[in-house]
């Protein structure tokens, strides 16, 4: 059954909603549509994508539940659904909230990026586009994390390794040109 769009106010009432039902402790990734609403570079979102790691007892049963109380699209997708998955995303993500012993964090950036840009549609380079400018993500980085992950995308045979190639090299080419990189804690080298 098709559901309204989800604005960021809707995406926090899920976020509450699921963590009061929810009977466990663990992690919830929010991705694609949902991270942009919630940092604010679109107003709505189709799908709240998630991803869930570790999962909490009741997810799925929280799930369902806020899918019919909130009427809203929610699906279990990641970028790691669709590339490899990232070295260090976890340490990437970023916080956003925690209640009734359940972390919501946006999965990370870069990752959202790559899984984006390999997608290459019209929204999902607005998104990365989005996304640089608000210095989630830089060329650099992205490049090298990239190149951390080539060698698995022999895994995943509906992707093109050579035209994905291309396409982050010409991203990392756009963004480049405001020329800075985003910030990175001394701590934290890439990838």
């Amino acid at each position: 059954m098709p559901r309204a769009p989800s604005n960021s106010g809707q995406v926090q009432r899920f976020m509450r909603f699921f963590a009061r039902r929810a009977r466990g402790e663990g992690r919830v990734y929010l991705t694609g549509g949902a991270s942009a609403v919630l940092v604010g570079w679109r107003g709505l979102t189709v799908d709240v994508d998630i991803k869930l790691d570790p999962e909490p007892d009741g997810a799925f049963e929280a799930i369902a539940l806020a899918k019919e109380a909130l009427n809203m699209n929610i699906e279990l997708a990641a970028p790691d659904d669709f590339i490899p998955p990232l070295p260090g995303w976890r340490k990437r993500s970023v916080f956003i909230a925690s209640a009734e012993g359940v972390e919501f964090l946006h999965y990370d950036f870069h990752a959202q990026a790559l899984a984006k840009i390999e997608r290459g549609h019209e929204q999902d380079l607005r998104d990365v586009d989005a996304m640089r400018a608000r210095n989630l993500v830089g060329p650099e980085r992205l490049v090298a994390l990239f190149r951390a992950i080539e060698p698995e995308l022999i895994r995943y045979p509906a992707l093109d390794a050579g035209y994905f190639r291309g396409q982050v090299a010409a991203a990392a080419d756009r963004m480049a040109k405001d020329g800075h990189e985003p910030g990175m804690p001394a701590d934290d080298p890439a990838p």
